[in-house]
């Protein structure tokens, strides 16, 4: 029996780099073959000049000839699929249902104060990383990142609170600090943590090897004999921290870093994951969250693409033999439609839009379509409170930190309770709140907006207890959504002030975003800001095979958080293993490889 699986992981390997090889001496050419060209050009502030690059209208007469792709949204996923194709000499059209570029990574300004979306602080951005090093190629080394001081997150469970360090070393020693009795779990959850960050790699790669390979592993189970992490990934965070320590702040600590799912339900390896992906340090980007869609942009039209706003897409056009062939965008509510034609058609609109609404109906019954739709779940919406104040970061000593706040360390009996309240009870039992200071952590906005800041507060929310006005136009919801709107916010903000009391006089507005903005604004179905539910169920083996960028359609490709895992990496993550999958060819090794080259270089630099 033995010796007849060494002979069957010996033909697998063996297969597995004839693979490997095929892909690397494929045709296309590699997009990350040179560091950026130059250093970082001053920051743009002019208004009219980040218009002409975030703001460009679509039109027919707008859509470049001969296209090589077309993408459907401009958030990270999109982006960074459009982005790598156009550095290996693709034309490719990136079509934004929004008035801006960016997605989540897109800001507004309210009464002469910017606000981020979605991006709060970013982890693994120190000199070197490989997600430093493909954001870089992607803007050509424009984005400049500020590092957060420490501590970067502060948590506080009831009464107590708890603050998190950045450094290999520091990490942990804060936790030792904080929990002393508990040192032997903090060592065995930073091994576990390393070896994660590792092997995570691996489920890259079980998207990328061929279908049957992968499903011959998912069904023998050959694929928990390669790594751990595959077991990790279908085990439940609660149930691993359980068997860590008995610590039950310990165990909330560990699990803080909320995105909609109860730790309980969330997979042990996400969360490992997001916790390490800020030990290196937590960071932010110089001008805030739109720099990245502005210096990728342009790239992409360097090439001969372009990146085009308020162009909703309505379908993607299908052949007669089943072939995806472009899409048809609407103009306006009584403008015609139009027709944009390219051999590849890709996707950032998530897999629920995308299999959902955007297939033509025959297709949306395709087995194949249906059978990846059953795999995964809505995520939980968010609800945002933006709240514009009077005065500088400096003025008002605002702090970089980024503060999560809980009423107790039972996060799993927390968010049962809270997803369990009708409407009408959510004001009053709001549950956690994470609240973030943009204009702290961002040295220019004080250059950029004088004697203004800003407060962001952020907790997660049902669509289901806004579905009563889904449907109405934005701004014209009704009194009594904005009421109910209003009484949330409020609350949200009354808890902010108690935490920093002094600000209570400086609050000039606030503005509140419910599920439904981020469905009109982000076109998420249900208010998502994640994607798809980040639940056990999602990371197990046979649906991380199956969640790929190929879809049942041919020449339709998925890129974005549903793809890979939420956030601003996870999203980068999808769009490279699409673009992986469109040019045949290995990228994260191509970036490996680029990884190393820079790193020498620094060596040579430094003698």
């Amino acid at each position: 029996m033995w010796a007849t699986l060494l002979l069957l992981l010996l033909a697998l390997g063996t297969l597995a780099l004839g693979l490997v090889a095929h892909r690397l001496l494929a045709p296309a050419g590699n997009p990350f073959a040179r560091p950026p060209p130059g250093p970082p050009r001053p920051l743009v502030t002019d208004t009219r000049a980040r218009d002409k690059v975030l703001k460009r209208g679509f039109s027919a007469q707008r859509v470049p000839a001969q296209l090589d792709a077309v993408v459907i949204g401009s958030g990270m996923g999109g982006l960074a699929a459009a982005g790598t194709l156009a550095k290996a000499g693709k034309r490719v059209l990136v079509l934004e249902q929004h008035d801006q570029a960016g997605g989540c990574c897109h800001t507004f300004q309210e009464r002469g104060i910017e606000f981020d979306v979605g991006i709060h602080y970013v982890g693994q951005m120190h000199e070197g990383s490989m997600l430093r090093v493909a954001l870089d190629q992607l803007t050509e080394g424009q984005l400049c990142w500020q590092r957060l001081p420490d501590p970067y997150d502060e948590v506080s469970l009831g009464p107590r609170r708890y603050q998190l360090r950045a450094g290999k070393v520091a990490f942990a020693t804060a936790l030792e600090e904080q929990f002393p009795a508990e040192k032997a779990a903090i060592k065995e959850f930073m091994r576990l943590s390393k070896m994660a960050s590792r092997h995570v790699a691996l489920l890259a790669v079980l998207k990328m090897v061929p279908r049957w390979l992968a499903a011959f592993l998912v069904r023998t189970s050959l694929v928990y004999w390669i790594s751990p992490v595959f077991r990790m990934a279908a085990t439940s965070h609660s149930e691993a921290v359980a068997r860590l320590t008995g610590d039950r702040d310990l165990r909330a600590l560990l699990s803080y870093l909320f995105y909609g799912t109860a730790p309980q339900d969330s997979s042990f390896m996400v969360n490992v994951l997001m916790v390490h992906h800020y030990q290196r340090g937590a960071w932010y980007p110089r001008g805030g969250g739109s720099e990245i869609a502005f210096h990728i942009a342009p790239l992409i039209e360097r090439a001969g693409g372009a990146v085009l706003v308020r162009a909703p897409v309505t379908r993607i056009l299908v052949s007669s033999a089943g072939t995806a062939v472009g899409v048809v965008v609407q103009k306006g509510p009584s403008e015609e439609e139009v027709e944009v034609f390219a051999p590849l058609v890709i996707s950032d609109a998530g897999v629920f839009n995308t299999f959902s609404k955007l297939l033509p109906p025959p297709l949306r019954s395709h087995p194949g379509v249906r059978s990846r739709l059953a795999m995964v779940r809505h995520g939980m919406g968010s609800f945002l409170v933006f709240v514009g104040l009077r005065g500088s970061a400096a003025e008002l000593a605002l702090p970089a930190t980024n503060f999560w706040i809980y009423p107790h360390n039972d996060l799993d009996g927390m968010m049962t309770h809270y997803a369990s309240l009708s409407r009408d009870d959510v004001p009053d039992n709001l549950a956690m709140m994470f609240i973030t200071f943009p204009a702290a952590k961002d040295p220019t906005y004080e250059q950029r907006h004088p004697g203004r800041s800003c407060m962001t507060i952020l907790t997660m929310a049902r669509y289901e207890w806004f579905e009563e006005w889904a449907g109405t136009r934005t701004k014209h919801r009704g009194p009594d959504y904005q009421q109910y709107k209003l009484a949330i916010a409020q609350r949200l903000l009354e808890r902010a002030l108690q935490r920093f009391p002094h600000l209570r006089d400086k609050v000039e507005f606030m503005e509140a975003a419910s599920p439904l903005t981020n469905q009109h604004y982000l076109a998420a179905p249900r208010g998502e800001m994640y994607g798809t539910e980040h639940d056990v169920a999602r990371f197990s083996p046979a649906v991380v095979a199956a969640m790929r960028a190929e879809t049942p359609v041919k020449n339709l490709y998925l890129t974005g958080q549903d793809v890979f895992s939420c956030g601003l990496a996870g999203a980068l993550h999808g769009g490279l293993l699409c673009a992986s999958a469109v040019l045949g060819r290995l990228l994260y090794l191509d970036l490996l490889l680029l990884k190393k080259k820079i790193k020498r270089r620094r060596g040579r630099q430094a003698l």
